[in-house]
């Protein structure tokens, strides 16, 4: 399995099952910026109990590796479990919704990105990638976040909007990221 074949697989399956989502991370991150190798997809899930046995159901124990308990779990904790295609490598983190006023903004700003000739779903605005990118930075000083978020601003700078970036940069604590990357842009690097 293809990673775009893996991401259709889940698009297909959670509009089937009329679970709100939005792709988020390197997938979003490619979309609006550079390409670069990545294992995994980044999906928020706005789901609850009643969705767990149709989630189970899309991914069939003979392929996937998902587990009821991880899910549960994840929902009382509003954090984040894993969809693994053992036979591929590949990895889905999906991410519990945490209700928080940046999560609304983000789910309401969903763009529709066709990540085949066929297929579409709901991506991250651009925006959005740039300061959950800024976030992890944060968190874990990766490099690549930086790379992306770089990628991402020279691919689709003409659809950027920088004000918004600000508005939450300021609110979530990454003013100072924001600025830094900003002058990197500048600088040309």
């Amino acid at each position: 399995m293809e990673l775009h074949e893996l991401l259709d697989r889940l698009v297909s399956a959670l509009e089937r099952l009329q679970i709100p989502y939005l792709i988020t991370g390197s997938v979003a991150a490619m979309a609006y910026g550079e390409p670069r190798l990545t294992n995994d997809i980044d999906v928020v899930v706005d789901i609850n109990e009643s969705h767990v046995t149709g989630l189970l159901a899309q991914f069939p124990v003979d392929e996937f590796y998902l587990s009821d308990e991880a899910i549960r779990d994840a929902l009382a904790r509003k954090g984040q479990f894993n969809i693994i295609h053992p036979a591929s490598g590949l990895k889905i983190d999906v991410m519990i919704q945490q209700g928080t006023a940046f999560e609304r903004s983000r789910f309401s700003r969903a763009r529709v990105v066709h990540f085949t000739d066929m297929h579409g779903g709901r991506f991250a605005a651009p925006e959005d990638v740039i300061l959950k990118k800024m976030e992890y930075y944060r968190e874990g000083g990766s490099e690549k976040h930086l790379r992306d978020i770089a990628g991402i601003m020279r691919v689709s700078a003409d659809m950027i909007d920088e004000a918004y970036i600000g508005q939450w940069a300021n609110q979530l604590g990454l003013r100072e990221i924001w600025e830094a990357m900003l002058r990197r842009l500048l600088a040309g690097s």
